[in-house]
């Protein structure tokens, strides 16, 4: 069977690649497949805007697609920026942005620094099903920006049981705990029995 992840980031479909590869899929970029579509995120929840993207790159291939949508929800901004993570605070960079977060964590009345990353996964088949996981990985924000070796907000969250941010993990540590890494690893679960319950899918 192939499925096409409807994104072009490498990383994510080297990590995707990995794995659903023990299932014998063939996992393709958008760009691979054609596609030049950029879906509009106008969804309420992540698993909303994951829906959007697959539905849209399913709708226009034929073919079962899968998406992701994720963010940081931290408590001081009452789950927030949620769903808007990636484009909080507009034009500041990624590092401002962490510093402002920074900010307003520590002039939180309460001082409760807890937050966390949130994944939803979504895959749509041609025939309407639909598989549907989710991953999560909790933490605080950090006194400070910390570590290289990540994106976003890695470098101001600390995972639960570390002392350092996300952003000082090397690939393997962060995949192996990341909210991304745990969300299509119980979609690839969740492929299998879809797979040995549709047979006729893996003709695909």
């Amino acid at each position: 069977m192939q499925i096409i992840l409807a994104s072009n980031n490498k990383d994510k479909l080297r990590e995707v690649t990995e794995i659903l590869a023990p299932l014998g899929i063939e996992v393709i970029s958008q760009r691979q497949a054609g596609l030049r579509i950029e879906a509009e995120e106008n969804g309420r929840t992540f698993q909303e805007n994951a829906r959007i993207k697959a539905r849209a790159a399913m709708e226009l291939t034929g073919k079962p697609c899968v998406a992701d949508d994720s963010g940081i929800e931290i408590n001081a901004m009452g789950g927030g920026p949620g769903i808007f993570s990636s484009r909080y605070c507009g034009d500041l960079s990624y590092a401002e942005t962490c510093q402002k977060i920074i900010t307003i964590v520590n002039c939180c009345d309460d001082h409760d620094r807890g937050a966390r990353f949130r994944c939803a996964v979504v895959c749509c088949f041609p025939n309407g099903d639909e598989i549907v996981a989710q991953g999560a990985v909790e933490g605080e924000i950090g006194m400070r920006i910390e570590g290289k070796n990540g994106f976003g907000y890695d470098p101001i969250f600390i995972p639960c049981g570390m002392k350092h941010s996300m952003a000082c993990l090397t690939d393997q540590e962060k995949n192996e705990i990341s909210h991304r890494g745990r969300a299509f690893r119980e979609f690839a679960e969740k492929l299998r029995a879809y797979m040995e319950e549709h047979p006729e899918e893996q003709k695909e």
